[in-house]
């Protein structure tokens, strides 16, 4: 059996367990949309009339409270299948918090179902008869196509300020049009965002850039206001322009777009995030001179724009400093054919070469419509003579001891020249090095002891 097989088996079987114990049970959710629209669920979901406690005592070691005082408990598997979250059917009071219920009474499925954010995700399914319990209209919304909140969208927008950002992501991913009072509510308080913990921000726009309906969330946001509150540097993209050849139609914003749709089917989150972040820095660089325009540094200035934003998202230092470096070298393989052989073996070697190679095509492609120089990099990669492309280094500190020199802060430079000297290919062996810094001592200013 698959994973998927494995988590789907394990998900039915918890089913199966509580109904024999008495209880009501039904996958519940996400999973159940999926499985309407004939997608593969990433998770499994139960809802059940069973107390916490109950459940713990059913599953017993293998449960993980995880919310008991909201109804919920984790059940992992022994076989492989993961784990399954088990809810308690549930009214929800209060949402002081913005976030959170005050307080939640176990109750009935059509209740439970109601507390729910949208139609297309308040269902239940029976995975043994196969037959689709719908409180609230979800199947016939599916069906039309459109995203609606359940009951008062503004009372759900209320309760948790991130349904704004996953009605986004769920209307792109699924191609659905927002119902109107839904659309108007989330226009309305998109400017509420920002109660929103930066974390919880953050991990909504990994869901969404890693899919591949990226710019197609991205353009709902900005149009639903959203990205002046999230990711406010985007908006100077709109309406600049950077001329033929390089942009034959449409602005910045377009071309962004356009950059995303290029990228692989599959790009990590920092890949993503710098494919819409790479040309953040044109509208601060942007000059014209002699009926040309010009975006010089865009890069360099891009790279700050990112590092403040991602900062702002609290992502992870990994995240921030691969997303950075992304930015700033988006062109630097633009010139891969004229860089001396070691520069272009140290970029190869570093290690987001991947995401810098599928960002660099990504871009070329919405310009213009070849990459060649991706072509020639990954060319490069594969002809290369048998050993890696960065090689261990000839040399080190204590060879130059060895050789006679006193240790400095010229060693440094020194072992960093040889280095170049080796990547160029002008040397291939210690002895090889050894006499290239025979003929080259001098231009250290230094001298054997």
């Amino acid at each position: 059996m698959t994973n998927h097989e494995n988590h789907r088996d394990f998900a039915t079987r918890i089913v199966g367990r509580l109904r024999q114990e008495g209880f009501q049970a039904y996958w519940a959710g996400g999973c159940v949309r999926d499985l309407i629209l004939g997608r593969e669920p990433a998770d499994y979901d139960v809802a059940t009339d069973a107390r916490p406690e109950q459940v713990m005592a059913i599953f017993g070691r293998r449960t993980i409270p995880v919310g008991v005082s909201f109804g919920v408990v984790r059940v992992r598997d022994s076989r492989e299948g993961g784990e399954v979250e088990v809810a308690t059917f549930r009214s929800d009071g209060a949402y002081v918090d913005g976030r959170h219920p005050e307080s939640v009474v176990f109750s009935s499925p059509e209740q439970d179902a109601e507390r729910r954010d949208f139609t297309i995700n308040g269902m239940f399914s029976d995975p043994f008869s196969g037959e689709i319990i719908d409180y609230v209209g979800g199947r016939a919304d599916l069906d039309a196509r459109v995203l609606r909140a359940i009951g008062d969208p503004w009372a759900r927008f209320r309760e948790d300020k991130l349904r704004l950002l996953r009605a986004i992501r769920f209307a792109a991913r699924f191609r659905l049009a927002i119902d109107p009072a839904t659309h108007s509510a989330l226009v309305t308080m998109a400017n509420q965002i920002h109660v929103v913990a930066a974390e919880r921000i953050a991990q909504e726009l990994r869901r969404m850039l890693v899919h591949e309906s990226r710019s197609e969330a991205m353009n709902r946001m900005l149009e639903c206001g959203l990205v002046a509150h999230v990711l406010p540097p985007l908006l100077p993209m709109k309406g600049v322009f950077q001329g033929k050849p390089i942009q034959p139609e449409g602005d910045l914003w377009d071309h962004v777009l356009l950059v995303l749709d290029l990228l692989p089917r599959e790009p990590s989150f920092p890949l993503a995030f710098a494919a819409l972040l790479h040309d953040v820095g044109k509208p601060r660089t942007m000059a014209t001179h002699k009926g040309r325009i010009s975006f010089h540094n865009h890069e360099l200035v891009g790279r700050r724009i990112a590092d403040d934003l991602c900062r702002r998202l609290k992502l992870s230092n990994t995240e921030r400093e691969r997303v950075c470096w992304l930015v700033e070298f988006h062109q630097y393989l633009g010139d891969a054919k004229r860089l001396r052989e070691a520069k272009l073996k140290r970029m190869l070697s570093m290690p987001g070469i991947d995401d810098l190679l599928a960002l660099h095509r990504a871009d070329a492609l919405a310009s213009f419509g070849e990459s060649p120089q991706v072509d020639y990099c990954r060319y490069y990669i594969e002809a290369q003579p048998s050993g890696p492309i960065n090689p261990a280094p000839l040399v080190t500190g204590h060879d130059l001891v060895r050789y006679g020199l006193s240790p400095g802060s010229h060693f440094s430079t020194i072992l960093e020249q040889i280095r170049e000297a080796q990547l160029d290919r002008l040397i291939n062996s210690k002895r090889e090095a050894l006499e290239w810094l025979d003929e080259h001592l001098a231009s250290f200013k230094v001298e054997k002891p």
